[in-house]
């Protein structure tokens, strides 16, 4: 049988949803996850309690900081491709050890397990945050990317660094994928779409920043998913055309690569409100306050380069999505 597949953060949101795609295509996949506390655990384990019955999953229950657990996990499973979208999330998350462990010294092991495991294709969860400063829009990965503003930007900025030097230093092929504001079923509590939905179904009051004057690029999960597996048999060669006195960020003399997967198509938070309170019956209880520190005003994200090497750009419209979250939230909830 072929190799299986590893997925870090196989009980997150994104890698939930990869873990049970490529299951659907017939691959083995090992699902990999430390459970963290950051939001609820119990959402956590729903998730991969429906990974589990599985026959071709292979659930481990791992923290990527543990060097020797991760080496002893790849000379177990000989994996060939690597998913890793194990992180802690959040631009406004303020205690810095979680970020330190999971988003530095988790990534440090991964690099060395796959450069040690002779892995085919790295391809790792970055984010839309590392434009940071940027105001130049759509968002582009040839652009560069030095003035992030959240420590969760600088650390995912830090990854793209540390796998870059990897490809060069060891030839190891490796592909950054900057998220742009994903939500879905199964979706994180602490983010938009579920935190709002949330306090309008129970009667409590919303927090709006800057008067929903925010745009974001709002990307459906499953869109996503789509992007990661056309992306992941699509292994970086390091290009002959770059040039080192006009360095282009997005591609490399070594073998990586970055992309975008976004929706290309920026709503406004008040729309956003509004689909959610049509799709619940009810209206929000608002209450403005300032954009908060990490924040930026608006996100869109060009995906020329997607569409031109995979042929797939996310189009989920923003009413569908909503839709289609709202029906798992009461199903979720019981409400």
């Amino acid at each position: 049988m072929s190799a299986p597949i590893l997925v870090t953060g196989a009980a997150g949101f994104i890698g939930f949803h990869v873990a049970q795609r490529l299951l659907a295509e017939g691959h083995r996949v090992v699902g990999v996850d430390s459970f963290t506390p950051y939001y609820d655990v119990g959402l956590k384990e729903a998730r991969f309690s429906r990974l589990t019955p599985h026959n071709t999953f292979f659930g481990e229950r791992l923290d990527l900081a543990d060097a020797q657990a991760t080496q002893d996990l790849f000379r177990e499973h000989r994996f060939e491709k690597v998913i890793h979208l194990a992180a802690q999330p959040g631009v406004r998350f303020v205690d810095p050890q979680p970020y330190a462990a999971s988003n530095l010294m988790g990534f440090m092991n991964m690099l060395e397990a796959c450069r040690h495991g002779q892995i085919q294709h790295l391809v790792y969860a970055s984010s839309s945050s590392v434009y940071g400063a940027n105001r130049k829009l759509p968002f582009s990965e040839h652009d560069g990317t030095d003035h992030p503003i959240s420590l969760y930007a600088a650390t995912k900025k830090a990854n793209e660094m540390m796998a870059h030097s990897y490809a060069s230093l060891f030839g190891l092929p490796a592909t950054a994928l900057r998220f742009f504001t994903v939500y879905g079923p199964w979706g994180r509590p602490d983010m938009a779409v579920y935190k709002f939905t949330h306090a309008i179904a129970q009667g409590r009051e919303i927090q709006v920043a800057n008067a929903g004057d925010v745009r974001r690029d709002f990307t459906y999960v499953d869109d996503i998913v789509e992007g990661i597996v056309r992306l992941v048999d699509r292994t970086p060669r390091p290009d002959a055309a770059w040039n080192a006195e006009s360095p282009d960020p997005a591609t490399s003399a070594a073998p990586h690569r970055v992309y975008n997967i976004g929706n290309d198509s920026p709503e406004n938070v008040n729309h956003l409100i509004a689909l959610i309170e049509d799709a619940l019956g009810k209206k929000a209880n608002r209450v403005d306050v300032p954009l908060p520190p990490g924040d930026v005003l608006e996100t869109r994200a060009d995906v020329s380069d997607l569409r031109r090497d995979v042929g797939f750009a996310p189009a989920t419209s923003l009413k569908d999505g909503i839709g289609r979250f709202v029906e798992w939230y009461r199903e979720y909830h019981g409400a």
